[in-house]
């Protein structure tokens, strides 16, 4: 297949803004995944925004224990939250939003807010496609 006539195509580089594409979509991948966000906003709102992980799971409905700790688990490799294994017996591990974390909560939260305010919206437009 060869290019449209009077079509441009963009360089990767140029949608993101970006000189790695494909490691900022990576991380654009991630943090926008449902599970990180959820993850991010319930440690933002629990008491003291530090929880173990048994009040992560609990907070956050629908979440497996694996796709909690997986989550978690990518959040810390990537400088988002930071776990900390207190020297107790039974060990107590608590995660907490790093300031690089807790710099993303304003886009997380305008993005659940867009959700929030659209879903009706984006309920209807969905309705009326599959009418077609």
């Amino acid at each position: 297949m060869g290019k449209s006539a009077g079509k441009t195509q963009l360089e990767p580089g140029l949608l993101c803004r970006n000189e790695d594409p494909v490691a900022f979509r990576e991380l654009l991948t991630k943090v926008g995944d449902k599970w990180s966000i959820f993850t991010m906003l319930a440690l933002s709102m629990l008491p003291g925004e530090r929880a173990r992980f048994s009040e992560l799971n609990r907070s956050i409905p629908t979440i497996s224990q694996r796709m909690l700790a997986l989550t978690l688990r990518n959040l810390e490799r990537d400088g988002l939250v930071i776990r900390e294994v207190f020297a107790e017996v039974p060990p107590r591990v608590e995660y907490e939003l790093t300031p690089m974390g807790q710099s993303l909560l304003p886009a997380l939260q305008g993005l659940v807010d867009w959700v929030a305010g659209n879903s009706a919206d984006v309920k209807l437009a969905r309705a009326a496609f599959d009418t077609r």
